[in-house]
């Protein structure tokens, strides 16, 4: 499978020294689940999405610092590739920003939070196992770094998974798209390193409360492993 990495940010320079960039996290992980797969990075910021949607065989996004509401011709710009691949029924999976933009493409909304900034390492519970789900588990941990949540879903959604801070951690659109609230490319060192960086956006109390959560495992490895598994059934 030729998989299509759609970079939507970078890592601060200042942190790409210890933790290098999103394609070397994703690279990191992927590798650990299918040493086969073709993987190619597209710079989505840099407005160099494919003409020809069938480039790759199945599309997945890195997160980012923006917002699925900012308006930025690249964003906009990125949604309608969203767009044709749900119309052509492209496999594509929606990390964090990309999961909110599947709710922007596809008749959804996206706000900013109430309940604040989720970060650290979140737990959901699957509310609705899917044959790909190879897993025991009820509840999967997974490092967020999010303020911004889908309130409303588009049409054809199924709750994957669910918790009351994040009640749409994951979904599933029609029978070819997935987003995912969480960052399974993330690992907890990155994950703290993130959230003191923000500290002039971020409270010390919130800071703290995140900090606390990184002693529990995150389920990365498994989630992608998922996600890997629900591309490779599309095709």
């Amino acid at each position: 499978m030729k998989l299509g990495i759609l970079i939507c940010d970078h890592v601060q320079p200042q942190l790409q020294g210890e933790f290098g960039d999103y394609p070397d996290m994703f690279t990191g992980l992927l590798q650990q689940i299918d040493y086969q797969l073709e993987i190619v990075y597209i710079s989505a910021i840099n407005r160099e999405l494919p003409e020809d949607i069938y480039t790759c065989d199945a599309y997945m996004t890195s997160g980012s610092r923006h917002g699925a509401n900012d308006e930025q011709l690249w964003i906009r710009e990125l949604e309608a590739f969203i767009s044709k691949l749900y119309a052509a029924g492209i496999g594509f999976v929606g990390i964090c920003f990309g999961h909110q933009l599947i709710a922007t493409a596809l008749g959804g909304r996206v706000e900013k939070s109430p309940k604040g900034w989720g970060i650290g390492i979140a737990g959901s519970q699957i509310v609705a196992k899917q044959s790909w789900m190879i897993t025991s588990k009820n509840e999967i941990n997974l490092v967020v770094s999010h303020q911004d949540q889908i309130c409303e879903l588009p049409p054809q959604s199924q709750v994957l998974m669910s918790s009351d801070f994040c009640p749409y951690s994951m979904i599933q659109v029609g029978e070819h798209f997935i987003g995912l609230q969480g960052h399974p490319e993330f690992s907890r060192q990155y994950s703290y390193a993130l959230m003191d960086s923000r500290r002039d956006r971020i409270s010390a109390e919130v800071i703290e409360a995140g900090s606390a959560t990184l002693t529990h495992e995150a389920d990365d490895v498994l989630v992608m492993r998922w996600l890997v598994n629900f591309l490779k059934q599309i095709r």
